[in-house]
């Protein structure tokens, strides 16, 4: 795995660890985020690049390889993936519906329960607009985890939005849950 930045220290108390995950051939986003006192911290994040000289067999072993050593270090308790919605190549999409498919037999697999969500309601959960762009979402990333600067690359940004986002899922469904 490479391209990865680790932030705080790895939690061992009763903080709320989600990985969140944006799938991808080329290049697979990934984030840890702890919820600690109703507040989210960043706790690493990176992507999965894998070789365009590779076979795409040798690519998908490669990110599955690297998901379960995401799983292994980390240890998150649920897993946010983004849902495949619309892509005009269909080549494109076909790839990244492989990479998305190894990763989640991957967490299958370990046990983890794994939650999706469209870029929609990715979108929604951190601008309240369901259109915004990409430079919206980041800066969102940034205020709402109060980090100096955006997170790069893009891939890594877009799966802490991920997790974002289902952390945010997570209050709401407590909330309306305590009022049945």
């Amino acid at each position: 795995m490479n391209n990865s930045n680790k932030l705080v220290s790895p939690a061992h108390g009763s903080e709320f660890r989600v990985l969140g995950i944006d799938p991808g051939t080329a290049a697979t986003g990934w984030a840890v985020l702890e919820e600690r006192k109703t507040e989210p911290k960043l706790v690493a994040f990176g992507c999965i690049n894998t070789s365009k000289f590779k076979t795409n067999s040798e690519r998908l072993v490669e990110i599955g390889n690297d998901i379960k050593t995401l799983i292994k270090k980390f240890k998150p308790k649920e897993v946010a993936v983004e849902d495949i919605f619309f892509f005009k190549n269909l080549k494109t999409a076909i790839t990244v519906s492989q990479a998305r498919g190894v990763i989640l037999y991957e967490l299958r697999r370990a046990r983890i329960p794994i939650f999706t969500y469209t870029p929609l309601q990715i979108k929604q959960a951190l601008t309240s607009y369901g259109r915004a762009d990409k430079n919206q979402i980041q800066l969102m990333v940034k205020n709402i985890l109060k980090l100096k600067k955006t997170p790069k690359p893009d891939d890594a940004a877009d799966a802490i939005a991920i997790a974002i986002c289902h952390l945010n899922s997570r209050k709401t469904s407590k909330l309306t849950s305590c009022g049945s």
